[in-house]
């Protein structure tokens, strides 16, 4: 595999590039170049991420493509997948493939507002939070372990309608590893979504992966999301 592959790994919401330290080893023993980032205003205070937005976290990213000397892998965790495809739109000549983590592509104006606040910045707000499915491989150890770890977000990032202008996003191949649903599944699933399936079903290549993870697989099972990681990117090479 040509060493010069860069994979850039963009973290879900509350987590910064320490998230992915357990994956990186699979991807470096695989000959690539994984660079794991942290966005603009993760963990900051209010005052400072308050005018931090959705096109803030996607003009970072677009600034480590532009810094690779080839095409690069894009991989998007959770609300990272927002990140990552809003970068492919700005960026569809240079991306090989873009993955998503137990996420999916949005459609132009889509955002991740299902979080009620009035204030700038977002809390980690706690693994009790979410669904029972996403956080069922997560052993109370590897829960007590991570938590602390999990940093506030600008709120705008999460409310920010995301802009997609480039039709060529749709060229670029898409995997989706979608934590406990097969490919059939995820399709049906999907199917409800109205926009978010419109978006799918324009890309020109797209496959569905099961690694059988919950949400967070890099706590949870991060070889096995490194080694789907390796093979997908196998695939985009």
């Amino acid at each position: 595999m040509d060493t010069t592959t860069d994979v850039l790994l963009i973290p879900g919401f509350w987590l910064d590039a320490a998230s992915w330290d357990d994956v990186v080893p699979t991807l470096r023993a695989a000959g690539l170049a994984p660079r794991a980032l942290t966005m603009p205003g993760v963990g900051a205070g209010a005052a400072a991420a308050a005018e931090i937005g959705l096109a803030d976290w996607i003009a970072a990213v677009v600034a480590e493509i532009d810094r690779a000397p080839g095409p690069v892998v894009v991989v998007g965790h959770s609300g990272g997948g927002n990140v990552a495809w809003g970068a492919v739109d700005a960026r569809p000549d240079r991306v090989s493939r873009v993955v998503f983590v137990d996420t999916v592509p949005p459609p132009p104006g889509a955002n991740v507002g299902e979080f009620e606040t009035d204030q700038p910045i977002i809390p980690f707000p706690g693994w009790d939070f979410f669904d029972d499915e996403d956080v069922a491989d997560l052993d109370p150890q590897t829960r007590e372990r991570t938590a602390p770890r999990a940093l506030s977000i600008p709120t705008r990032v999460t409310t920010d309608a995301i802009a997609l202008t480039d039709d060529r996003r749709y060229a670029v191949p898409v995997t989706v590893l979608s934590g406990h649903r097969d490919d059939a599944e995820f399709r049906r699933f999907l199917a409800q979504w109205g926009p978010f399936a419109d978006e799918f079903t324009a890309i020109a290549d797209t496959e569905v992966v099961r690694p059988g993870t919950g949400h967070w697989p890099q706590f949870s099972q991060p070889e096995r999301l490194g080694e789907a990681l390796v093979a997908a990117i196998q695939r985009a090479g």
